[in-house]
């Protein structure tokens, strides 16, 4: 543990509205969590309804005035920012030996936190003077991080003038969130966008001041060590230091998948350990060279750079062995928080589904506007909405809300592919272009797969809070990740942390795999459905495949060992896991012969 954070967890992002107020239901007891920043519509909403249960004072941002975009994202961080603040200072100004928040904050840190010892001991056997002296010093709100995913950065139009990029989507959400008064991290996802990272040298936050602080951190989702390398030292030249590098499983997260080259997240965290100092050392001697370029004193030493992961985690034995055997600062519960409406916006009838569903109901689509594959879950109501447009010779949605605009296919102007627009003229295109009618039925269903989800994944948080809803139907998106299939039931905060930390068990099931199995049959899964069946005759594919499957057989071998040493950690039967991996080694020996 370290002062960065009070917890060992973090709550990651999920879908736009999910943890969209999450810091004010989870910061005053120390949780950190992590905003997203796509909707600005969502935002003055919750802002609107959160001023007023509140009794402040609120003011809309019209989407008339200029930059209204970035400026309604401040005014809703810094509400937020206020609200956290005003809480920590209530809890602390009313503390009293029966202070139940107070005891909650400090109950639900790990059993072993010397905070939490602390404080049990101070009560019990401390006079009340030096107990509140202690909890003054030592009650800190978790942070209120932000997320923009880098490729959500569509241009905008003042009529038919394009706007200048910094109007873009993704660039007005860095300056609104560059403005606010938050000192908190900005989390980077989706890839790398140069433009956008050359934006932030724009705003002093971003920069070390004279002590070393940095107010704005910078974390960077990242799926392997090269991309952690090679973006860290491209903001390093600009002065600015990452932070934090969180490693995400590219298929065993909620949301979209951005799958690697089967590069697993075992093997991963492993050369992370390894080479931490070496990614350090990199980043702080070009860092150095660029404050200097810039007039600027570099710190003395290297800022602190955090390393996480993420992605499947689901026992007490799988969160302690990735900190303590891969020497990790914290690790991402997402996907288990969608049962805990404590710590999210969910709506009953979305935690009920979720609460039933199984393995084969959460599934790998293809409805994202991205063209990224994007974790589903069947029968959400959002889908059964584009079913019934379908049926009702009217696909696609009406687009309301445009982030997703991403298609110059049919205009200069970008597009939405689950748009009714996009989809009436693609239709018409290939029932022009495609000879047979099988071959039409085929490419209707692929475009009319696609779903609103900029709209469908903020709705949850909408009818969780009551308030109205402006697309065509009150469709809820979700995006849980595979993990989902083993928690069953809704739960409090309270027992959510400590099945984390180990003194409760929320699973009742016993035929869980292990998180590094599950991701490893989710990959394999992948190559056979996915991959595979797009081979044909292209022999750049073919050599993509072959790359692809040795890097799942070196996994298979780096799990072996590493389960043979550690099986008692990950609270496994360590034959029941060798008999897996054999399975797993015969199927994707074969395939790899066979592409060979």
């Amino acid at each position: 543990m370290n002062n960065f954070s009070s917890h060992s967890f973090h709550v990651p992002v999920m879908g736009i509205g999910y943890t969209i107020d999450s810091p004010l239901k989870l910061a005053h007891f120390g949780i950190s969590s992590v905003v997203s920043l796509v909707d600005d519509m969502l935002m003055e909403k919750m802002r609107e309804f959160h001023s007023q249960k509140a009794n402040f004072p609120f003011q809309g941002i019209s989407s008339k005035i200029e930059d209204f975009r970035a400026r309604r994202i401040t005014a809703f961080l810094d509400l937020m920012d206020g609200m956290v603040k005003e809480k920590i200072a209530e809890m602390k100004s009313s503390f009293s030996r029966k202070s139940e928040e107070v005891d909650k904050y400090f109950e639900m840190l790990p059993t072993a936190s010397k905070a939490r010892q602390t404080y049990f001991y101070l009560k019990q056997n401390a006079s009340f003077n030096d107990l509140k002296e202690w909890v003054m010093e030592n009650l800190h709100p978790g942070h209120i991080d932000v997320n923009i995913m880098t490729k959500l950065d569509k241009p905008n139009f003042s009529g038919s003038e394009q706007l200048p990029v910094e109007f873009n989507d993704a660039h007005a959400a860095l300056r609104g969130f560059a403005k606010s008064k938050l000192s908190s991290s900005l989390v980077l996802s989706a890839g790398m966008n140069p433009r956008l990272f050359s934006y932030m040298e724009k705003w002093d936050d971003f920069f070390p001041d004279e002590s070393g602080n940095i107010k704005k951190k910078v974390t960077i989702k990242v799926s392997d060590f090269r991309s952690a390398m090679v973006q860290g030292k491209m903001l390093a030249k600009k002065g600015i230091w990452v932070s934090e590098f969180r490693i995400e499983s590219g298929l065993n997260c909620g949301g979209h998948a951005f799958a690697s080259q089967g590069n697993l997240i075992g093997p991963v965290l492993e050369e992370f350990k390894e080479k931490r100092k070496d990614l350090v050392n990199d980043q702080y001697h070009t860092f150095c060279e660029a404050l200097s370029a810039k007039g600027m004193v570099c710190p003395k030493q290297p800022p602190l750079l955090r390393v996480s992961a993420q992605g499947g985690v689901g026992t007490n034995a799988e969160h302690n062995f990735l900190l303590n055997h891969y020497r990790l600062d914290a690790v991402g519960w997402g996907t288990p928080f969608l049962m805990v409406p404590e710590a999210v916006s969910i709506d009953s009838d979305t935690i009920s589904k979720l609460g039933k569903a199984r393995e084969e109901d959460l599934y790998l689509s293809d409805i994202s506007p991205l063209g990224v594959p994007f974790n589903n879950l069947r029968g959400n109501t959002k889908d059964q909405e584009k079913e019934a447009n379908i049926k009702a010779n009217n696909p696609g949605s009406r687009c309301t809300k445009h982030y997703c605009s991403l298609n110059t296919e049919f205009s200069k102007r970008p597009i939405c592919t689950a748009s009714r627009q996009y989809q009436r003229k693609k239709i018409l295109l290939v029932e022009a272009e495609l000879a047979s009618q099988q071959e039409i039925d085929k490419a209707i269903v692929r475009i009319t797969e696609k779903s609103c989800i900029c709209v469908g994944l903020g709705t949850s948080a909408l009818l969780a809070n009551g308030l109205s809803f402006e697309s065509e139907g009150p469709g809820v998106s979700v995006c849980p990740g595979p993990n989902m299939a083993y928690f069953d039931k809704q739960v409090t905060l309270k027992e959510m942390t400590d099945h984390i930390y180990g003194r409760n068990n929320l699973i009742s099931r016993t035929d869980r795999p292990s998180v590094f199995l599950k991701e490893l049959e989710l990959y394999i899964n992948y190559f056979f459905e996915k991959l595979k069946p797009q081979e044909a005759d292209d022999n750049r594919m073919k050599a993509s495949n072959i790359k692809f499957l040795k890097a799942i057989t070196e996994s298979i071998s780096y799990y072996r060992q590493l389960y043979t040493k550690h099986s008692d950690q990950l609270g496994v039967v360590l034959s029941e896991v060798l008999n897996r991996l054999s399975d797993f080694e015969k199927r994707v020996k074969g395939s790899l012969v066979a592409e060979m």
